[in-house]
């Protein structure tokens, strides 16, 4: 009992001398309050929510499931097999020689680009083509922002005009196509010349190259003088285009309601114009049908004639 005492009067003795030396107790963590029962209903309904939502997701899946393996005509299965199919058909076609051949000179092609394409990067010219393309898009920049409304407007109307025009688009697709394959036998026949005469090539363009080479820095020589010229030539004519222009300028505005006029007089004159201009295509289309039909008799006289049928009346 006297030890106890002895130890709750240390410990008393202590706290005291902490407290003397401002030093803070050491603070009890809070006792968290129990939630309320609104809080408990809204915990279970959000637990009852995401526990629907996953039971909704595990049966979703179970009937894709369901439906991928169903046996059945146009189910899931039956999209297997044709995939299947598909993917073995191409796969057929793939192998074939022709597809090879073509697979290579793609891949051969694609690698002659990239094997003359790389160097370009590192060539010393390249820099300075960069900074060119970046002054170009700095410069051009605002040009394309004031010119893209009306770039759109030309574009819907194009898209318009082709949309109005698509019958014709399948026989012009047929006429390209006939042309590009009569052209098709020149092409390979001027390639088999060319393939032929290389060596021919090869000496015209040594001969050429040793001809031009030594006429190369008088041509520089030559530009440099023109450019001096040209420039003087442009600084001395700006200032007279400048006053021409702002005499065009006020010359328009001055004449702008006989422009005005004018072309209200050629719109009527057109409206006018109109129904006769029709009339006469009207006219023309039945001309041309007719002569249509009697050259198709003409050119086929054998062909079976129609039985006329007269009524004479009572």
């Amino acid at each position: 009992m006297a030890h106890a005492r002895w130890v709750g009067e240390g410990i008393l003795s202590a706290t005291a001398e902490r407290y003397a030396r401002n030093e803070e107790a050491p603070s009890m963590s809070p006792i968290p309050s129990l939630p309320s029962r609104e809080d408990v209903l809204r915990m279970a309904r959000s637990t009852t929510d995401i526990t629907g939502q996953l039971l909704d997701t595990a049966g979703n899946i179970t009937r894709i499931a369901v439906n991928t393996f169903d046996p059945r005509d146009g189910a899931g299965a039956e999209a297997l097999r044709v995939l299947r199919e598909t993917t073995a058909e191409l796969a057929e076609a793939s192998a074939s020689p022709q597809a090879q051949e073509a697979f290579y000179r793609i891949v051969d092609t694609l690698t002659r680009l990239g094997t003359s394409g790389a160097p370009l990067a590192a060539h010393p010219v390249s820099e300075p083509a960069q900074v060119l393309l970046s002054a170009l898009g700095d410069s051009l920049l605002p040009v394309l922002d004031a010119v893209a409304p009306a770039v759109e407007e030309a574009a819907d109307a194009l898209a318009e005009l082709v949309d109005a025009g698509s019958p014709l688009l399948p026989a012009a697709a047929g006429i390209t196509a006939g042309v590009l394959l009569a052209l098709t036998p020149v092409i390979r026949a001027a390639a088999d010349v060319l393939r032929e005469t290389s060596p021919e090539l090869r000496r015209i363009a040594d001969a050429l190259t040793a001809a031009l080479a030594p006429l190369l820095p008088l041509q520089v020589a030559l530009a440099e003088r023109a450019a001096a010229v040209g420039a003087g030539v442009v600084r001395a004519s700006l200032p007279p285009l400048a006053d021409l222009t702002e005499a065009a300028a006020t010359a328009t505005k001055a004449a702008r309601p006989l422009l005005i006029a004018t072309e209200e007089f050629l719109v009527s004159g057109l409206e006018h114009l109109q129904p006769l201009l029709l009339g006469t295509a009207s006219r023309a289309g039945r001309v041309a049908r007719s002569a249509a039909v009697r050259v198709s008799a003409a050119v086929s006289p054998a062909a079976e004639r129609g039985v006329v049928v007269a009524v004479a009346p009572v």
